[in-house]
């Protein structure tokens, strides 16, 4: 099997610029997509609108990758992964959300989900839950030491979480071999839990246990 982690020798000052760059225009986009979601303009309006988006995304066509975006890295150990649904920097789709690591096997985030993340009235969609509780928790898994994916996810609705801000939480409850288990959760700030989640995270049978991107991307070639 082959996964993408995509070597790509660009100097770290070059990425960090592009990233600023992209994620201006991301929020520009994410803004739209909630403009969208709520407006109420005439019909002609919505035509109009769409045609200049259809000429805007036109331009972005230009030049852009074959395929899914993956996981690039350069060799001073920067990483980028700008097409990720969650954290990518490149997709108007994702929150985004900045996940902080206070120490390995813990970690949390802060974020604002708004219109375009709705499920029942006022409510933050319950895939949207299950979507940034998997992220956070496979992060917190893997440490960004070594490779896992999700085995299961277990998940348990408290309550309704209200659109507007919300806090995640997650740790590493046990470890066993190639076997990881996450415990997280996600309410609004300063209340109890809306959705706590325990998750088991596999480390493949072809990656190493604590190795880089660089080495998932030789074992996973095959």
């Amino acid at each position: 099997m082959t996964i993408a982690f995509i070597h790509e020798e660009i100097p770290t000052e070059q990425v960090e610029q592009r990233e600023k760059v992209l994620s201006s225009l991301t929020d520009a986009v994410r803004d739209l997509v909630d403009a969208t979601i709520r407006s109420t303009v005439a019909d002609d309006e919505l035509d109009a609108v769409r045609a200049e988006v259809e000429a805007l995304a036109a331009r972005l066509r230009a030049a852009q990758l074959p395929g899914p975006a993956g996981v690039r890295y350069n060799s001073e150990g920067r990483s980028w992964n700008w097409g990720n649904a969650v954290v990518g920097r490149g997709n108007a789709v994702a929150p985004p959300v900045d996940i902080t690591h206070d120490e390995f096997g813990s970690a949390y985030a802060e974020l604002t989900l708004g219109a375009a993340y709705e499920g029942p009235p006022g409510m933050v969609h319950g895939g949207v839950s299950a979507l940034l509780l998997d992220q956070i928790m496979g992060e917190t898994a893997s440490g960004f030491k070594r490779l896992t994916m999700t085995g299961t996810l277990t998940l348990r609705y408290r309550r309704p979480l209200p659109l507007g801000p919300v806090r995640l939480e997650a740790q590493i409850d046990r470890e066993s071999g190639r076997k990881i288990t996450v415990e997280a959760r996600i309410g609004v700030p300063g209340e109890d839990a809306a959705v706590e989640a325990t998750g088991l995270f596999l480390i493949p049978s072809w990656a190493p246990l604590d190795e880089s991107a660089a080495s998932w991307s030789r074992s996973a070639e095959g």
